[in-house]
């Protein structure tokens, strides 16, 4: 039995698919009965549903479960209380292989989720499990990409000409996968998980201008607009916490670059990793087939 946290989420949705092609013995959780009905309609059978800060949830969640992949809640206040019960609890019952959803460079202190997700790979050590560790750097998605398609506009919250790394979120799923099903070659490792690439906004918005064939303009949105467009119109005063850590990563990304290897990605893919180019193109292309259909 294979237990995946969080299994409704930008990962769950694309790594459990592979899993159950796979033919592994599933158990998802998730926090909301929302999530739970659509894991089961895409098949999905055993959920269990609840706060992953309730120490019953957890209980019910490992039990009998012999691998975890465990992604921790993002932007949450207890994020790093979770981690460590989710840990104790998986040790607890016995759970043989705990393979942990991290972020790559995790000793960037200033950058609050990165600070909680070193002190969890600390507890995961010390925890006498056999373990795994994924450090992806920041994934492409395709909401992000959704202005430039629209409004020929791409926008970050921090300063445009520094440089950052990037993955696919289904090359990250796919070594998930590997991870989880061949686990014993992968203990006591942990991978950062890179694509080919260093780019600017400047870059990525000339990227975006090939893929579209119009002039997509990088914009840099301030720290509050970005906040209000996340969180919603009250977000200092209703997420003060959230809102502490959104503020950290412009700032951080406005000071310094954030870059990565993709070698060890390449390696546990056994291909080159998916390059941002790819990445646009094949959403772009998904975006025009969509608009076609209506």
């Amino acid at each position: 039995m294979l237990l995946v946290t969080a299994a409704n989420g930008n990962q769950g949705k694309v790594l459990l698919p592979r899993l159950m092609a796979a033919g592994v013995t599933l158990r998802a959780c998730v926090r909301s009965e929302e999530s739970a009905q659509a894991l089961h309609a895409n098949g999905v059978t055993d959920v269990v549903v609840g706060d992953a800060a309730d120490p019953d949830v957890l209980t019910r969640a490992m039990r009998g479960v012999e691998k975890v992949y465990y992604v921790g809640p993002a932007l949450h206040p207890r994020e790093r209380e979770m981690g460590i019960a989710a840990i104790d609890a998986a040790r607890a019952a016995g759970v043989r292989h705990f393979v942990f959803s991290s972020v790559l460079h995790p000793i960037i202190t200033d950058l609050v989720q990165h600070e909680i997700k070193r002190d969890l790979e600390e507890h995961l050590f010390s925890s006498g499990m056999e373990f795994t560790i994924l450090q992806p750097a920041n994934y492409m998605l395709r909401h992000r990409l959704r202005a430039a398609f629209e409004r020929d506009v791409f926008a970050l919250s921090w300063a445009l000409d520094r440089y950052q790394s990037m993955v696919d979120l289904g090359d990250v799923t796919e070594v998930a996968a590997g991870v989880l099903i061949d686990a014993e070659q992968h203990a006591g490792a942990t991978y950062e998980l890179v694509a080919p690439g260093r780019y600017t906004a400047h870059d990525l918005a000339k990227i975006l201008s090939e893929v579209t064939g119009r002039h997509v303009t990088a914009e840099r949105i301030d720290s509050e607009t970005f906040l209000k467009a996340t969180l919603g119109a009250e977000s200092p005063t209703r997420f003060p916490y959230q809102a502490r850590l959104l503020r950290a990563i412009s700032d951080r990304y406005s000071s310094h670059d954030f870059i990565g290897n993709p070698n060890v990605l390449t390696w546990l893919l056994g291909r080159p990793p998916t390059t941002f180019e790819q990445f646009a193109q094949r959403e772009f292309d998904a975006f025009t087939a969509k608009k076609a259909s209506y």
